[in-house]
């Protein structure tokens, strides 16, 4: 059988990643993300997949982020029976994302019904924390460089990607053919993250292009990190920082510990008000083999928050308006207790909204950096007077020069290069400097188009 493979997510657009592997008997699902961002992209996440959940063998995760790993919730439920294959810390990961991926839903769900803000009636989640917990049991774990038998003489390897604890790149032999996903690629010389491993050799090759038309600047995240906390403190303000849970939180705390240790910001509180982001900053401590720190350097990172657990003490941060730092759920201010946040610090021009990182178009941290003067929250506008600002080079994607770097460790040109994992500027970009620099043949797919590979 000729192997085939459909992209049944992640391209032309950062979410929703979702790669279907057909080859011999088997049906191989790499990667299992929810589409976020444009409503006609999370409407998505509604329809049924082009073949039956029950239908797929297996699912490969190359890490934990809900883009990437989103949708196995809804994937069990609708009658998939398989192992899902990870790294350890993903799974430990997907032990705390996924459930509170559907807690989120049906909050919100409720929150949509109380208040009649939603055109559908009832709003329903797309699954349950019920359902998050039980796809928790296919998980079985594995260590980087580990080659896993599939079934039917099909293996996949995975590989260090440095993206956040436990990402992998993905090596696929299904006898036929060798198929490199890159998966998210991490930073070079990353202070806490482990560079990528190289693969060097692919028949085919999928490869992510978040930032495929540019380049993060050289800028130390510190010095930025300082003036803006800095001239909010003058101010009166406080620094709202919507953050990713899962690994910028901890690169956040990281850098806040290192300059509030060599007395470069003021000794003005810090909270951590994430739930999952504490949760998250333990399993940093405990995985300290899967970065650069030591137990004792990830430990004093994380200890100069202030862990805000209970929903009561979130509350109190919003009538608390003594100069502060904020760091909440989600980076791209899509849910999460940060949408409170916003409701009290946007409005005033004292405090700072500071953003950690990419931001899908369709979010409501996209249309902030944009400059919008409203944004809408729960039913309700409230208009934007804080300074608002981004940490791009705080990113855990590599540019689109370190994509070239990672590309260059393949010992011969690949069949075909796919770029996917990018919206479609950065995808075309990425695609034309491949042609024009390594001479490789590449196409940026369409969503659920189906390739023979030779």
């Amino acid at each position: 059988m000729t192997d085939k493979i459909t992209f049944l997510g992640g391209v032309g657009t950062v979410t929703g990643s979702k790669y279907l592997i057909e080859t011999h008997n088997r049906n191989i699902l790499v990667d299992c993300g929810l589409f976020q961002g444009f409503k006609q992209l999370r409407n998505r996440n509604w329809k049924p997949l082009p073949i039956p959940p029950s239908d797929i063998d297996t699912v490969v995760l190359t890490h934990a982020h809900i883009d990437h790993s989103g949708y196995l919730p809804l994937l069990v439920r609708k009658g998939f029976r398989g192992h899902i294959h990870a790294t350890t810390p993903t799974r430990d990961l997907c032990n705390i994302l996924l459930p509170d991926s559907g807690y989120l839903q049906e909050h919100e769900a409720e929150l949509a019904n109380r208040e009649g803000f939603s055109r559908h009636h009832p709003a329903l989640p797309l699954y349950t924390q019920a359902d998050a917990e039980a796809c928790l049991k296919h998980f079985r774990t594995h260590g980087f460089n580990d080659r896993v038998d599939l079934g039917e003489g099909i293996s996949a390897t995975f590989i260090e990607a440095g993206h956040i604890l436990g990402a992998s790149s993905i090596l696929l032999d299904t006898g036929n053919n060798k198929i490199a996903f890159s998966g998210d690629l991490g930073r070079y010389n990353n202070p806490i993250m482990h560079d990528p491993a190289p693969i060097t050799e692919a028949d085919y090759v999928l490869v992510e292009s978040t930032y495929g038309d540019s380049v993060h600047p050289q800028t130390d995240p510190e010095d930025i990190l300082e003036a803006i906390i800095n001239r909010t403190f003058q101010r009166g303000g406080t620094v709202i920082i919507p953050s990713f849970a899962v690994g910028r939180s901890q690169s956040l705390l990281f850098h806040i510990s290192r300059l509030r240790a060599a007395g470069r910001i003021p000794q003005m509180p810090v909270y951590l008000d994430s739930p999952m982001a504490i949760n998250v900053s333990e399993l940093f401590v405990r995985h300290a083999a899967a970065h650069k720190l030591t137990q004792d350097e990830a430990r004093a990172a994380c200890d100069v928050a202030t862990y805000t657990r209970q929903s009561e003490e979130s509350r109190k941060l919003d009538t608390d308006l003594m100069p502060k730092i904020i760091i909440s759920a989600s980076g791209m201010a899509t849910g999460g207790r940060v949408l409170h946040h916003l409701k009290t610090y946007a409005p005033d021009a004292r405090n700072t909204i500071l953003f950690a990182g990419f931001q899908a178009g369709g979010t409501r941290g996209a249309a902030m950096l944009a400059g919008v003067q409203k944004v809408k929250i729960h039913g309700r506008y409230y208009e934007v007077n804080a300074e608002v600002q981004n940490l791009h080079m705080l990113s855990a994607h590599a540019d689109a020069d370190e994509l070239l770097r990672w590309l260059r460790n393949f010992s011969e040109p690949p069949k075909e290069t796919f770029i996917v994992h990018g919206e479609a500027t950065a995808s075309d970009t990425l695609r034309h400097r491949i042609n024009e620099e390594l001479d490789w043949s590449c196409k940026v797919p369409e969503q659920g188009e189906t390739v023979r590979l030779k």
